[in-house]
């Protein structure tokens, strides 16, 4: 029963973020693949919720927003990568910066494709799943 605590609570830190999930994963002595699989089944479901309630939130201040010209900064890394790269920029390079919950509610705010976004950033948090699991098995070999 404690193993099923365990694998629930990596699952559970990687819908919100991945660099808690998987160190936390090795803190447990948990195998890497049973890793692998609880943070990559916790961060897809973290991009679909994160694309779910960022829809609902979106309608529901889109009520009560007033409509008033504002200038918005465009310098920032988010803008930086979605002017260069797009929706497969957002998804897979902003997952491994800022992760997929935020690359979500970024993507939502520029008015991407919500699939398109949803299927690149899960494709960013296989990748993501797969580069950290790695580094932590091989890094604790080492030791």
């Amino acid at each position: 029963m404690a193993i099923f605590f365990k694998i629930l609570t990596v699952a559970g830190l990687a819908t919100v973020e991945m660099y808690a999930a998987i160190p936390a994963g090795f803190a447990f002595k948990l195998s890497a693949w049973v890793i692998f699989f609880s943070s990559l089944v916790g961060g897809i479901s973290g991009v679909f919720v994160a694309a779910f309630l960022g829809d609902k939130i979106r309608s529901f201040f889109s009520k009560y927003k007033k409509t008033h010209i504002k200038e918005t900064k465009t310098d920032t890394l988010a803008h930086k990568i979605w002017n260069k790269y797009g929706v497969i920029g957002l998804g897979t390079i902003g997952t491994f910066f800022v992760g997929a919950p935020v690359c979500i509610a970024l993507g939502v705010g520029l008015n991407a494709n919500i699939k398109s976004i949803i299927f690149w950033c899960c494709i960013g948090v296989f990748t993501r799943c797969v580069i950290f699991t790695l580094a932590g098995h091989f890094g604790t070999k080492l030791f």
